[in-house]
């Protein structure tokens, strides 16, 4: 009697990228929904910073999240290059701006979300890793860029026009860390539009999505997919 076995060749599953992440990092949030945005399906590897996995630090040294590694071993170690891969290859949503100036202006505004209100950010946040009596002066200097959204939102309702897009993605999580810092000083300036589109980005799906909960990755254990299904 010959050998029982399949009755057919089960197909093989293509690797996946892998996404090492961690929650509550606003870079790595912004990556996830890029990811969540494109329907690119990944491998999710969530990460505890304090004790980074030597998998993680192989892949990229420099130990910061969102590490992507895509299946030819390409590694995209910054969040907007990883924003602008996934949304490259799949783009529904229309995040990304239909022209060349549209996208030159967007890239700029995240820079500045990217570098100057960043520095204020985390001074602002934690004062004291920099020696300062309290964050209040750096409060003020990023709230100047605060306004600047707040006047653009206040003509259109996302900062990527007439729906969410690219910018709001890249720049809403670090406007809600922001905000959270002290949540009665922010609810108390006059951004009536800044409140609403970050009140909209905390209640959508996708930031829903992209919050949830994941064990902590360990090596040898079964891939997490995400976006879920």
């Amino acid at each position: 009697m010959a050998a029982s076995g399949p009755t057919a060749a089960q197909p093989l599953q293509p690797p996946l990228p892998v996404l090492y992440s961690f929650r509550r990092c606003p870079y790595a949030m912004r990556a996830r929904l890029a990811l969540v945005a494109s329907g690119m399906v990944c491998e999710l590897r969530e990460v505890v910073l304090a004790h980074k996995p030597a998998a993680l630090l192989l892949a990229s040294p420099k130990g910061t999240v969102p590490v992507l590694v895509l299946p030819n071993g390409t590694v995209l170690e910054q969040s907007l290059d990883i924003m602008l891969h996934a949304l490259h290859q799949s783009d529904p949503w229309q995040w990304l701006p239909s022209s060349v100036q549209d996208l030159s202006a967007t890239l700029a505004l995240i820079a500045q979300c990217d570098g100057s209100f960043k520095v204020h950010l985390d001074r602002y946040k934690y004062p004291n890793r920099y020696a300062l009596p309290d964050g209040l002066g750096d409060r003020a200097e990023g709230a100047v860029f605060l306004q600047k959204l707040n006047d653009l939102l206040a003509t259109q309702r996302f900062l990527h026009g007439g729906h969410f897009g690219l910018a709001d993605a890249a720049i809403a999580p670090f406007v809600r860390q922001f905000a959270h810092t002290d949540v009665s000083w922010f609810a108390s300036q006059p951004w009536s539009a800044l409140g609403a589109w970050l009140t909209a980005f905390e209640t959508s799906k996708a930031y829903l999505q992209v919050m949830d909960k994941v064990p902590t990755w360990c090596e040898g254990q079964s891939p997490w997919r995400f976006p879920a299904l």
